[in-house]
């Protein structure tokens, strides 16, 4: 499976090279041009990453769900328990 980002770089690729349009380098690979024109719409959240990361070292047992709950006292963020799940999930 390739990911979006992979197909985005060889349309751009085979824009840019070989002077195809848009529609042909997406014809070319076999990807649909909304995923060649999509914006991604996520936030830099490295900073939030962080403080979760030295409340996480500050108090070892705490799971994401109480992390969370400490996270929204600060008043600082304001994240789905869902996000900040995902957020400790990936370090």
């Amino acid at each position: 499976m390739v990911t979006p980002t992979a197909k985005r770089k060889a349309v751009a690729h085979l824009i840019g090279v070989h002077g195809m349009s848009e529609r042909r380098g997406c014809k070319a690979i076999g990807c649909c041009r909304m995923t060649i024109r999509y914006q991604t719409s996520r936030v830099d959240d490295a900073e939030l990453r962080q403080r979760m990361w030295a409340i996480a070292h500050e108090r070892r047992r705490f799971g994401y769900r109480r992390l969370h709950v400490l996270l929204k006292r600060e008043a600082i963020w304001s994240i789905t328990r869902s996000c900040s799940g995902s957020i400790a999930r990936s370090g």
